[in-house]
């Protein structure tokens, strides 16, 4: 019998509801069919891991963080370069931080994956908008109950740092292990059959950790074994481009595409 996971991306209200602080478009309904998928397909799927986005208000990818001269802080979606914190167009609100931001923001830009972006204060931890949408929620509480532990996976919790992948954050912090390679994630991926992926969003936090798990696998020819799920992730609106570029190189290396109807017909 195939071992089938299901890898989804941060299922969380902030994300997910329309009146969520970082509210994706059409998450609502990708969720509403991951929901359905899960309840029809639990006795075949061998194990769920779900990441969960969990920041603090006082976080780098938050305007707090940052003030210009006048002491405003940055709109959500204003992007900030490491030649803005050289120029003082932007500092950080805590000038003990400069150094260590810009650090940051040089291995950021360095990278060659993302400007630095601000967004809306989101999935604050311990807040309503971290949690797991209720529908998909039940859904995996149902999986659970053949005695089955879901895997959560938090990412995002240290500060200093951007964390769109499960795998490791934008840029690793030598002194925190959460930021840094999942192995356990890793190796239990590479004993599936099949892996589901879905999740928000696809332009950003799905993305790259479908392009850091591919580039970690021992060997590539497990990228044939992952499956997006096309009607379960949507972009960050502005960013469609990323998810089209995200899709294309994936599917030039060998991953699949499909969606959870066709899933439900096939598997």
């Amino acid at each position: 019998m195939n071992q089938i996971h299901l890898v989804v991306i941060d299922p969380q209200n902030d994300f997910c509801r329309p009146d969520g602080a970082l509210s994706v478009p059409g998450a609502d309904r990708d969720m509403d069919r991951l929901a359905l998928m899960v309840h029809r397909m639990k006795d075949k799927l061998a194990d769920i891991h779900v990441t969960l986005d969990s920041h603090r208000a006082v976080d780098i990818s938050h305007p707090v963080w940052f003030r210009d001269r006048d002491g405003n802080h940055p709109a959500p979606f204003t992007q900030i370069t490491a030649s803005d914190l050289r120029d003082g167009v932007w500092v950080p609100t805590l000038p003990s931080t400069h150094a260590r931001t810009l650090d940051y923001l040089d291995a950021l830009a360095a990278s060659g994956r993302y400007p630095h972006i601000i967004w809306p204060e989101h999935c604050l931890i311990g807040g309503e908008g971290h949690n797991v949408v209720p529908d998909l929620f039940d859904a995996f509480n149902e999986w659970s109950q053949r005695f089955a532990l879901v895997d959560f996976i938090t990412k995002g919790s240290n500060p200093f740092t951007e964390h769109f992948s499960a795998l490791r954050a934008e840029v690793p912090d030598p002194g925190d292990p959460g930021t840094q390679l999942n192995a356990g994630l890793l190796t239990t991926l590479e004993e599936a059959d099949v892996i589901l992926l879905a999740g928000e969003a696809g332009s950003h936090c799905l993305a790259n950790t479908v392009r850091d798990i591919a580039e970690a696998f021992r060997d590539p020819a497990y990228i044939r074994k992952m499956v997006l799920l096309t009607d379960a992730t949507s972009p960050v609106p502005g960013f469609e481009a990323y998810q089209d570029a995200f899709i294309r190189d994936m599917t030039r290396a060998g991953m699949q595409l499909s969606t959870t109807q066709d899933v439900l017909a096939t598997l």
